[in-house]
This record gives structure tokens, sequence and C-alpha cells, in this order.
């Protein structure tokens, strides 16, 4: 006699959100909504990303199931609330898939990653009707990292002919931007100094956009690896002496500070 078949692991997590959220089931899972829940969604999915840069299997495999459990979580909670089920979720997203790859599931033809990508813009494009996209900005989320959004709105702007010729421009735009952030701290108005802040980051955005290398995301992170390797070099050479952080002066982390930059020049000539 066959041995009855295995029952898939999503149903079993479904039956584990079913139990949390009962009557007799945990009392934090019970209070949660889809608002008190979502910033948890926010950090899985970093996460995750940091596990796949790292290339760790074993932590790749963890960081998806706490996402997936967040997915089963959203879910669970619309379930209850007689809106949609997991099930819904699934049928929604493979109907999507498989409408948006007609060169693999039905007769349409695209011999390449560009033609692929056009297809599936004009499908996107099509599935809803005019009156839910007034702006070609509205499919931006709002949610999105605001170096990433402003990314995405420039893009969006850029393929209507709103862009800039050359990056000189873009250049001209930061210093004017630039010029306006100094003006507005010497009048000491917080709200004209953080306006001009936020002008100065979205036009250095636009720089990075526009020269259609790595993304402004991917160029700030870059930024904050190379302050992280200089500020812990700082760290170490000063707990090297038995001395601490607090105690060291200004002068003595500004002279390990450009140590580790003359370093790092040092050995990135040495590779080359």
């Amino acid at each position: 006699m066959s041995s009855p078949e295995k029952r898939p692991w999503i149903f079993k997590l479904l039956d584990v959100l079913t139990a949390l959220r009962s009557e007799n089931g945990c009392p934090w899972d019970k209070e949660q909504t889809h608002a008190t829940i979502k910033r948890f969604l926010v950090e899985e999915c970093a996460e995750l990303l940091d596990a796949i840069d790292d290339g760790d299997d074993d932590h790749i495999r963890e960081e998806l199931g706490d996402v997936l459990l967040h997915i089963v979580f959203h879910a669970k909670i619309a379930e209850e609330e007689n809106r949609f089920t997991f099930d819904d979720v699934a049928r929604v997203i493979t109907e999507k898939m498989i409408r948006r790859h007609p060169h693999v599931f039905a007769d349409a033809q695209a011999d390449n990653p560009d033609e692929v990508l056009e297809i599936w813009r004009e499908i996107k494009k099509n599935e809803k009707p005019p009156e839910h996209s007034e702006s070609i900005l509205d499919r931006v989320p709002r949610s999105m990292p605001a170096l990433a959004r402003a990314d995405e709105l420039q893009k969006r702007a850029a393929k209507v002919g709103f862009d800039w010729s050359e990056p000189s421009q873009i250049i001209e735009k930061i210093e004017e931007e630039l010029n306006e952030l100094k003006s507005a701290v010497e009048s000491g108005d917080d709200t004209s100094i953080d306006e001009e802040i936020g002008d100065i980051l979205f036009a250095a955005a636009n720089l990075a956009r526009f020269r259609k290398r790595d993304t402004s995301e991917e160029i700030l992170a870059k930024a904050n690896g190379k302050f992280i390797r200089r500020f812990q070099h700082i760290e170490r050479s000063i707990l090297a002496k038995g001395e601490t952080l607090e105690n060291t002066s200004i002068e003595e982390m500004e002279r390990l500070w450009n140590e580790a930059k003359k370093k790092r020049i040092s050995e990135d000539i040495r590779l080359k």
C-alpha cells in the first residue's frame, strides 16, 4: 500500500497562520493589521537582498521564507475580512504572468530581452482603463525608497521628452540648488533648508539616471559602504591603542579617516 502523498509545506504554513490568528492563538499575531505589519515586510525584503548579495544560500532560503510568511499573513488578514484569499493572490499573479508572456504561452514573437520588455510594457499599459492613470507618474509606488522613486519618476518624464540634453546641464542645476541651499542656511529657515536639500538630492539622482550606469540607489549604497570601511578603520585603530571613540579628538579621527582613504587608493592601484 502506497504512503499518502506528502502535503505541500505551503498548506502547512497557511494552517500555522490560521492557528496563530484563531481565538486561542497568539495575542500578538491576532491584533496585527495590514498597516501594523507592513514595515516588517520592507525589513524582510532588505534582509533578503543582503543575503542575495552575500551569496549565502542558507540565508537566502531563510529570508525568502520570512518574505513568504508576510505575504501569507497579509492574505490571511484579507481572508478574515472576506476580501480575498491566498489562493486569489496566487491565481492573479499566475494569470498575469501568462498574459504578459504571450511569446511563451501564445503566438507572439520575442527573440531577445529588449523585445520581451517591449511586449511586457505594451500589455501592462493596456491592462487598466485610461481613467486609472491620470498621470504617467501615477504608477510609481509612493512607498518606494525616495531615491529609487526619484529615479523612476525621472525615467517616466524622460520617456515623453522631459529631459536634459547633456550632463553639464544637470551639474549646473546642482550648483544652482547648492547656492539656494546656502541662502536658505543663511536665512535660518528650516523649512527652506529641508526643501533645498531635497532639491539637491533629486538633482543628483537625475545626473545618475541620465548617465545610464548604476542607479542613484546603487551609487549611494557604494558611498555608504565606503563610509563604513573608513569609519571602521578609525574604530579599529583607536581600539588597538586601548582608547575609546568618545575620548578621541576630531583631529585624530580625521587623520585616521585620511589614512583609510589613502590606504584604499593604494590597494586600488595595486589591484590594477
